[in-house]
C-alpha cells in the first residue's frame, strides 16, 4: 500500500519549519536549553484534579522512567505515543504492508507526518486510559478536564521533540529521558535514601551503621551500572580504510560494540509496558473474556489504582520488590521467597510463580526483544552492511588489499556487523535487567538509558564543536 493515499489528511498536520540556514553550535545549545526548560515546566506542573503524590506504584515509577513522564503532571503520557507510533510504522514498513522509500525525500516527509499523526491518535487513547485508571481516587467530575490536559501535554511533547531534532543538539526523546532520570536520581537520593540512613542511625543499635551504609546501595549500583555502560560504549573495533583518490591517505572505520546503542532497550521496554497499559481498561472484565484477560494481565486495586500484579504480561515486565522501604536484606529475601499468581487461560485454580522464575522469564524475553529490535533498527536506519558499503563507496573509501567494489566492502562488514549487532543487543538487555534487579536508583533501566544517551550526546557535541572549529571538515562529513 502506497502511503501517498494519505496525503489529503497529512496536509492538516502542522509541522515545525527547519531553520533557513545551518545553526551554529552555540545556537543549538540555546535552543536545547529553551526546549528543555519548557519540558521541565510541563514535568513539574500537576494536571488540575490529580494528586501526584498518590501515584507511587512500582509500575507507575518505571513508566515515568521509560516514557520520560511524570504521572499526574502535564507530561503524564510522555514520549510513549512517539515511540509506539514509530514501532508500529516500522513494523508495517518492514513487513511490506506499507511501501516507504526513505531515500525519497517526499516519502520520508510523508512517513514523518504519518508518525506524528499516529502519535497524536495514540496520545488521545493513552490519555483516556491513564485518566480512567490512574485517577480512580479523584472525583469523576475531573476526569474529562484531566484527559484534555493530558492530551494537550502529549501534543506539546510531540512538537518539542520535533523542535529538538531540527534546532537542538540531539533528539528530544533522548534528552527527555535523561532529564527525567537525573531528576529521579537526585530526588531519590535526598528524599528516600538519606532519610532511610538517618532512620537507621537514629535507632542506635549495633547494626545501625551497617544498615545506614546499606541504605545507599541503590546509589552505589547506579554508579556501577553507569560506569559499566560508559566503558562498554567506548569499546569498538576499527577496520583499516584507504582513500582511493589519494595514495597514502588512510583512516579507520570504528564499529562500536554497542552498534545500536541502547535503542533496543528503549523499544523493547516501551512495547512491554504499552501492553500493560493497554490492558488496563479490561481489568474488571467478567465471563470467558475476563478469564482470558486475567491470564494475560491480572490487576489489583488495593491502593485505589489498578496495578499489574500477575499474568503473562506481569512476568515479562521488571516489576520486583523495592529496596527503598525495608532495606536490602528484606529485599533479597522477598526476591528469593516471593511469588505471584498465574491464572490458566480458560479457567481453573491459579498456580504460583516464584519471583526468581519471574526474573528469568523477564530476562529471556527482554534479551530476545532487544536482539529483534536491534537487527530491525540496523536495517531501518541504513546501518546494514550493504548500506554502509554503499556509503563508504560513495565517499571514496575502500578496504586495503581489496578491489574497489561495494560488494567487497559489504562482504567484509558482514563478518562484523551482524555479530556485533546481536552481541551488543544481548549485552544491553542483560545489563538493563541487572540494573533493574539490583534496585539501582533512577529506575535501573533509566540509568542504562541515561548513560547511553549522555555518551551519545557527548560524541555529538564533540563532533559539532570540531566541525565548527574546522569548517573544512564539514565538506568531508556532508559528502
Amino acid at each position: 500500500m502506497g502511503i501517498e493515499i494519505l496525503d489529503p489528511f497529512l496536509k492538516f498536520v502542522p509541522g515545525i519549519k527547519k531553520p533557513g540556514t545551518p545553526l551554529s553550535f552555540r545556537e543549538k545549545l540555546k535552543w536545547t536549553a529553551v526546549i528543555m526548560t519548557v519540558y521541565f515546566l510541563l514535568f513539574s506542573t500537576p494536571a488540575f484534579g490529580v494528586r501526584i503524590s498518590s501515584l507511587k506504584s512500582p509500575l507507575f515509577q518505571i513508566i515515568n522512567t521509560i516514557f520520560a513522564a511524570r504521572l499526574g503532571s502535564l507530561v503524564t503520557v510522555g514520549i510513549g505515543p512517539i515511540v509506539l507510533a514509530s514501532i508500529v510504522l516500522q513494523l508495517l514498513s518492514g513487513t511490506g504492508v506499507i511501501k516507504i522509500d526513505m531515500q525519497n525525500p517526499e516519502d520520508k516527509g510523508r512517513f514523518q507526518a504519518i508518525q506524528k499523526l499516529a502519535a497524536m491518535v495514540i496520545a488521545v487513547v493513552e490519555s483516556i486510559i491513564f485518566a480512567s485508571t490512574s485517577v480512580a481516587t479523584i472525583s469523576a467530575a475531573y476526569v474529562v478536564p484531566v484527559i484534555l490536559q493530558f492530551i494537550l501535554g502529549a501534543i506539546i511533547v510531540i512538537y518539542l521533540d520535533e523542535a529538538m531534532v531540527k534546532y537542538g543538539i540531539t533528539s528530544g526523546i533522548n534528552l527527555f529521558i535523561a532529564g527525567g532520570v537525573a531528576y529521579g536520581i537526585v530526588g531519590g537520593t535526598f528524599n528516600i535514601l538519606l532519610p532511610l540512613a538517618e532512620q537507621s542511625l537514629a535507632q542506635g543499635t549495633a547494626t545501625a551503621i551497617p544498615q545506614a551504609v546499606l541504605a545507599f546501595l541503590p546509589l552505589v549500583f547506579t554508579i556501577v551500572v553507569f560506569l559499566i555502560s560508559i566503558y562498554i560504549l567506548d569499546m569498538k573495533i576499527e577496520l583499516p580504510l584507504t582513500f582511493s583518490q589519494f595514495r597514502g591517505v588512510g583512516g579507520r572505520l570504528p564499529i562500536p560494540f554497542l552498534y545500536v546503542s541502547v535503542l533496543p532497550v528503549i523499544l523493547a521496554t516501551s512495547l512491554l509496558y504499552s501492553l500493560g497499559v493497554w490492558f488496563m481498561p479490561l481489568a474488571h472484565t467478567t465471563g470467558g473474556l475476563g478469564t482470558f484477560v486475567r491470564f494475560l494481565a491480572t490487576y489489583s486495586n488495593s491502593t485505589g489504582t489498578n496495578q499489574l500484579s500477575g499474568g503473562v504480561i506481569y512476568l515479562i515486565q521488571p516489576q520486583f520488590p523495592t529496596p527503598y522501604t525495608s532495606g536490602y536484606g528484606t529485599y533479597v529475601y522477598q526476591l528469593a521467597t516471593g511469588w505471584t499468581y498465574l491464572y490458566p487461560p480458560f479457567g481453573g485454580a491459579p498456580f504460583q510463580v516464584p519471583e526468581w522464575l519471574h526474573f528469568i522469564i523477564y530476562l529471556i524475553v527482554l534479551v530476545v526483544l532487544c536482539i529483534i529490535f536491534g537487527k530491525f533498527w540496523v536495517e531501518m536506519t541504513g546501518q546494514s552492511p550493504k548500506n554502509m558499503a554503499e556509503q563508504l563507496q560513495d565517499v571514496g573509501w575502500q578496504i586495503p588489499g581489496f578491489r574497489r567494489d561495494p560488494r567487497v566492502i559489504e562482504g567484509v562488514l558482514n563478518n562484523y556487523l551482524p555479530t556485533i549487532t546481536v552481541l551488543g543487543s544481548m549485552f544491553v538487555g542483560i545489563l538493563a535487567a541487572f540494573a533493574t534487579i539490583s534496585g539501582a536508583i533512577g529506575g535501573g533501566m533509566g540509568v542504562l538509558l541515561t548513560a547511553g544517551i549522555m555518551y551519545s550526546i557527548y560524541q555529538q557535541l564533540e563532533q559539532e564543536n570540531l566541525i565548527e572549529s574546522y569548517p573544512a571538515l564539514n565538506k568531508l562529513v556532508s559528502k
